[in-house]
């Protein structure tokens, strides 16, 4: 005689892709941050067994990494390519078209955002160079228009450019964070035109603060959501 199986008496694992469980870790992570966060509060979130985690992922980590990398190479190819210098708009619009590339990448998943600011925030021991070496290339690319729009005689020649990379960018994030939620309260302008006319606004803002002189027209704008 053979002897039956022995039934498991928990829950049968659930499958889930890995996006599944990088969902569930991004939100976990934007909560608790990535040291006190569990890879059971993840599975929890996830609907999953702990098990599965390890099947896609072997730490809290490598499931870091994987959602940095999710986001950054889309964000970092296209800076990237709109720092060409043989690219002869004028400066004011491919500035006006890195916010748009934050706000193409980044404006629906507000999970990304809280996570890295959170991270950043604690200055958890290595995970602060793991962001640092996704975002430098970005800034560095961005900082490169900078200092073509300077050459060329669009923005004042006194400029840092890593600087004014970062106030350009941070901005940017801030708006895409806060606004929705607090402007509304302030005007009548419809949900839909609240992120818009935040993003011109400051831009235009911005735009005053670097160029060579200030009171040129700004050149017509793309429309984020055209």
């Amino acid at each position: 005689m053979t002897t039956p199986p022995i039934k498991s008496r928990g829950p049968k694992p659930t499958k889930v892709d890995p996006d599944q469980i990088l969902d569930a870790a991004q939100a976990v992570f934007a909560e608790e941050g990535l040291r006190a966060a569990s890879l059971r509060a993840i599975a929890r979130q996830a609907g999953c067994d702990p098990a599965l985690i390890y099947y896609h992922f072997d730490s809290k980590e490598t499931l870091f990494k994987a959602l940095l990398d999710r986001r950054f190479p889309a964000v970092l190819h296209d800076v990237e390519r709109l720092a060409d210098p043989a690219d002869v708009r004028p400066t004011a619009l491919r500035l006006w078209e890195v916010l748009l590339i934050y706000h193409r990448h980044l404006k629906d998943d507000p999970g990304i955002r809280a996570m890295i600011r959170g991270e950043i925030v604690r200055g958890a021991e290595g995970l602060t160079h793991l962001i640092e070496k996704r975002v430098r290339p970005i800034v560095v690319h961005v900082s490169r228009i900078i200092e073509q729009g300077m050459a060329r005689g669009d923005l004042r020649p006194d400029l840092p450019p890593l600087l004014t990379t970062f106030f350009l960018v941070k901005m940017q994030l801030e708006i895409l964070d806060v606004l929705p939620a607090v402007l509304p309260h302030f005007t009548n302008l419809p949900p839909q035109e609240v992120l818009l006319t935040g993003m011109r606004s400051w831009f235009d803002l911005y735009w005053r603060g670097v160029a060579l002189h200030p009171a040129s027209p700004l050149p017509p704008l793309p429309d984020p959501t055209a």
